[in-house]
């Protein structure tokens, strides 16, 4: 096993995924058994490819398995990086996963750097702007004005809430009753406000994964937000970069390109970052 912190060239920042290279005969219990003892947002496992992608590869939460994620697609390509299992000379790996087979551009620098290239997104329902408001603790005028709270979904459904500011951002209490009640069409809950200097957006993501309530960075909710903003023209950039995870003390950065012809078509989104190896483990069952 080998533990990576990935969004972040510096370790014990960004967010941090165990990754089991080679999982082969893990059931389903094992896996979930193994995620709850490594107690991250997500912990990799990776089993050979097959004629669709060079691996196949099983996201777990402490409470259940997810059709796609970021931070452990960027984790999960250094560590096979590392492990030479992909070697200096391929600089593209096909992961995949439930969702899809997601194709990884391998950049190796120093720091390395993974861009993963996500499905172009999906928009589901709409949700109430005063009842987003109040499940953050905020009132409605924290909102971005002319915006209304939508899931969307590159892989995985995640409810997007733009607002106004950062400091309405650093307010932000999530009620998870009110946010992961039934029903609701998302998984998870993905918060934003513009950023400064040269990052276009700061962001916090809010989850309920056995008591693990926000995540340092969330690569699949950040090209879910890229298209969102996309869309609804909130950022006007095809190229930018984004930080998340100041406010658990895990900070990260991710460079993110959206695919498509501006203004309206919108493709393939790009999400980038480095990843740092912190620890090789070997677990005995």
């Amino acid at each position: 096993m080998i533990w990576v912190d990935a969004f972040t060239a510096v370790p014990l920042e960004g967010n941090a995924c165990a990754v089991v290279l080679d999982a082969r005969g893990l059931d389903d219990e094992r896996m979930q058994a193994i995620a709850r003892e490594t107690n991250q947002t997500e912990t990799s496992f990776v089993f050979p490819g097959d004629a669709d992608a060079d691996f196949n590869v099983r996201y777990w939460t402490p409470s259940g398995e997810i059709p796609m994620a970021g931070h452990p697609t960027v984790a999960t390509s250094h560590a096979l990086c590392e492990s030479g299992a992909i070697t200096a000379a391929q600089d593209v790996v096909r992961l995949k996963m439930p969702a899809a087979v997601v194709p990884v551009t391998i950049s190796r620098g120093s720091p390395p750097r993974y861009a993963m290239s996500q499905i172009a997104p999906t928009f589901l329902a709409t949700f109430s702007r005063a009842a987003a408001a109040r499940a953050l603790n905020l009132s409605e005028d924290d909102l971005r004005a002319g915006t209304t709270p939508q899931t969307v979904s590159t892989g995985t459904p995640q409810l997007m809430v733009a607002l106004a500011s950062r400091e309405a951002l650093d307010r932000c209490v999530p009620d998870a009753a009110a946010l992961f009640g039934e029903p609701r069409d998302w998984f998870s809950v993905h918060v934003f406000a513009p950023g400064a200097g040269d990052v276009a957006l700061v962001s916090r993501h809010f989850a309920a994964f056995r008591g693990i309530v926000e995540d340092p960075f969330t690569g699949s909710a950040t090209g879910g937000m890229a298209g969102y903003c996309a869309r609804y023209g909130l950022v006007r950039e095809r190229h930018y970069r984004v930080a998340q995870g100041a406010h658990v003390h895990r900070p990260g950065l991710a460079e993110v390109t959206v695919g498509g012809e501006p203004p309206d078509a919108i493709g393939r989104i790009t999400v980038a970052g480095p990843a740092v190896t912190v620890m090789h483990a070997t677990m005995t069952l």
